[in-house]
């Protein structure tokens, strides 16, 4: 490997588009469905039991295949691994659009996450082997963050325009136009660099262990959601996990080929990222989850308007992300964006816990959802770029991995433990007051509201936490910071090849 700095891909703007192109389209995917889910079920005929499953098998094949699908992109080459990854993809999401009952939409899903777990960090690992200029990966990092957290509302300003005036099977084949032209930009415009490329085998026990602990995780707070938190499948599912993943750490020390080299989680910056970022998308799922059920439900706006509601949160993503992020990040230390950033976030949710039944959403809800979107799109640009900071470019793929798995582990646990919570939080307050109802249809309305107002309170206490990680963690800037030869010079971090 030479030490001299590559020169910028001419081409690397036009190829940012395209990458851009297929962040969108992975993200969204996690929300698309969402607002389709009850139509299709309805059409298919798919149990109340069941109905979880359309959103749980893409969160456990993408979260639990990450790791896995990183390394294949550092082995087998990341513009190869994106290629495959939007094949498959688009391939899964026509199978899933054209599904005749609930086992085949299901394993659609599930063949979804397994090519998204593929194609998510070779996108992002493409970002870091392609842009070494600081000032201009500030940018390209700006717009990807943008993209990757304004993304899941995207999904459902899309997932309601689709149901509303087409169908849900829609929301399955918007992404095979969405994949077509990702690919030709790919094939006519991706050129990665070729030093960096990992050229050892795969480590396959690293492999079964990781995934296999991974998805033991998210089904054990699956399972939480629905047998309680003391069942015997639950406390053995997270038993399973932990015994896995320790095994899992072992592992990886001792071979000569490791599929996470402990390296590119034990630098304390790194860490701190994909800490702080997994505990931050449990609080975005709590205000995803429970505000469109309050909009739809509550409030009685369709699945269109409901999914324009959150518009302002996207627009403060992209300024926060572009404007406010990009131009500070080579001036400001990362974690004078992140902590920032994750508070202002936090402060959103504290407006939005005071909702009540006849809240009105340009005085209690859309302030709340503008400094979301503000915080978190400020906090995102630079955690996304501090994901391969410092790294061996043979590890671009595996570290940039570790972010889309911490959000992905992160959403699927939010879920259900934010879930759990509400329904704690409802059953508590029918004991309590039940006596006092007067209206049935009402106390129904109220309960749901406290129980939604309960929940978004534990998303702002977690979002909090984040902030206070990224604050103790990350100190990217300090002039004792030298971290494998990164520049302290940059806030930025530049692969050096």
């Amino acid at each position: 490997m030479s030490e001299s700095v590559l020169q910028p891909d001419p081409r690397r703007w036009k190829a940012l588009a395209f990458i851009a192109l297929a962040q969108l389209m992975v993200v969204l995917d996690a929300t698309i469905v969402n607002i389709a889910l009850p139509s299709a079920q309805a059409d298919l005929g798919i149990s109340d039991a069941n109905r979880q499953w359309v959103i749980t098998a893409y969160a456990l094949a993408f979260g639990g295949l990450l790791l896995f699908g990183g390394r294949i992109a550092d082995l087998w080459g990341r513009r190869r691994t994106f290629i495959v990854g939007l094949s498959g993809f688009a391939l899964a999401s026509a199978v899933g659009g054209a599904a005749a009952n609930t086992g085949v939409l299901l394993g659609a899903r599930a063949l979804q996450g397994v090519f998204g777990a593929l194609l998510a960090p070779a996108a992002l690992s493409l970002l870091a082997v392609m842009f070494t200029e600081a000032k201009e990966r500030a940018k390209a990092f700006g717009i990807f963050g943008a993209i990757a957290g304004g993304g899941g509302a995207i999904g459902l300003i899309l997932g309601g325009l689709l149901t509303e005036y087409m169908n849900w099977r829609w929301t399955f084949f918007v992404n095979i136009p969405f994949a077509a032209v990702a690919i030709t930009g790919a094939v006519l415009v991706i050129r990665e660099p070729a030093q960096g490329r990992n050229s050892n085998k795969l480590d396959i026990p690293g492999v079964l262990l990781v995934t296999s602990g991974l998805v033991a995780l998210v089904y054990g707070f699956t399972r939480a959601e629905s047998d309680g938190w003391t069942s015997g499948i639950t406390l053995g599912l997270f038993a399973a996990a932990a015994v896995l993943l320790i095994a899992f750490v072992l592992v990886e020390r001792s071979v000569k080929a490791p599929l996470l080299p402990l390296r590119v989680v034990t630098d304390r910056n790194r860490g701190g990222v994909y800490l702080s970022l997994g505990l931050a998308v449990i609080g975005m799922f709590g205000l995803f989850l429970f505000l469109t059920y309050y909009l739809q439900v509550v409030l009685r706006y369709s699945p269109v308007v409901t999914g324009l509601a959150f518009l302002p949160m996207v627009a403060g993503m992209i300024t926060g992300s572009t404007q406010i992020g990009a131009r500070l990040m080579t001036r400001v230390p990362a974690r004078y964006l992140m902590t920032p950033g994750f508070a202002v976030a936090s402060l959103g949710l504290l407006i939005l816990t005071q909702i009540k039944v006849d809240s009105s959403y340009p005085v209690h809800i859309l302030p709340g959802l503008v400094l979301m979107g503000l915080g978190m799109g400020t906090a995102f640009m630079p955690a996304m770029s501090l994901a391969t900071h410092g790294v061996q470019p043979r590890d671009a793929g595996v570290a940039s991995a570790m972010v889309n798995t911490s959000q992905q582990v992160g959403g699927a646990i939010g879920t259900a433990l934010l879930n759990t919570i509400a329904a704690s939080s409802a059953t508590a307050y029918v004991k309590a007051h039940m006596a006092k109802a007067t209206s049935p249809e009402l106390f129904k309305v109220q309960t749901m509201v406290h129980s939604f107002s309960t929940a978004i309170w534990w998303s702002f206490g977690i979002l909090l936490l984040a902030a206070a990680i990224s604050f103790v963690f990350i100190n990217i800037g300090r002039p004792d910071a030298q971290v494998e030869g990164a520049s302290t010079e940059d806030a930025v971090p530049v692969l050096v090849h």
